[in-house]
């Protein structure tokens, strides 16, 4: 009978960026157990009752970036995310655990994937303050841009 070697056994580690995936991907399943599709009357009254700027632009905004889902998120080719009801980047305006981004918005993507849209809101605020306004967003200039918004409002008894 041959000894046995109790030496101890040399564990598999995942590398550094398969836990940053891993650890991404689970914050994103956790995010989309909290997930919320608005209404379009409902979202209306929301952005209404926050002290921003944006109601008719911003209902007309989620509609064609997410379907109103606060859950929403777009994988891009070079690794960066769009996030939630205003698919914001993570190239500029969030942390999507990612060092160099620069983070703008001071927030985690995962936070722009709540339920609850008042972060969400300030940083659609702050990007939309900035000089390129909501035109930042591709899908507001052919969709949004010279139409008439009180349309996205109709019904809503606000």
């Amino acid at each position: 009978m041959e000894p046995r070697n109790w030496a101890p056994r040399r564990w598999l580690c995942p590398t550094g960026s398969m836990m940053l995936a891993f650890i991404s991907l689970l914050s994103c399943l956790l995010a989309a157990s909290e997930a919320k599709v608005y209404s379009r009357c409902e979202l209306a009254r929301l952005l209404q009752e926050l002290p921003v700027s944006l109601p008719y632009s911003g209902i007309c905004l989620a509609y064609f970036t997410s379907g109103f889902n606060t859950a929403a998120v777009d994988h891009e080719a070079d690794g960066s995310t769009n996030n939630g009801i205003f698919q914001i980047s993570s190239r500029k305006w969030c942390n999507n655990f990612d060092l160099k981004a620069p983070n703008l918005c001071r927030m985690y993507c995962t936070d722009l994937l709540k339920p609850n849209l008042k972060d969400t809101v300030i940083c659609a605020m702050k990007i939309a303050q900035g000089p390129r306004g909501l035109a930042t967003w591709e899908t507001w200039r052919h969709h949004c841009q010279g139409k008439d918004l009180s349309d996205w409002v109709d019904g809503c008894d606000l």
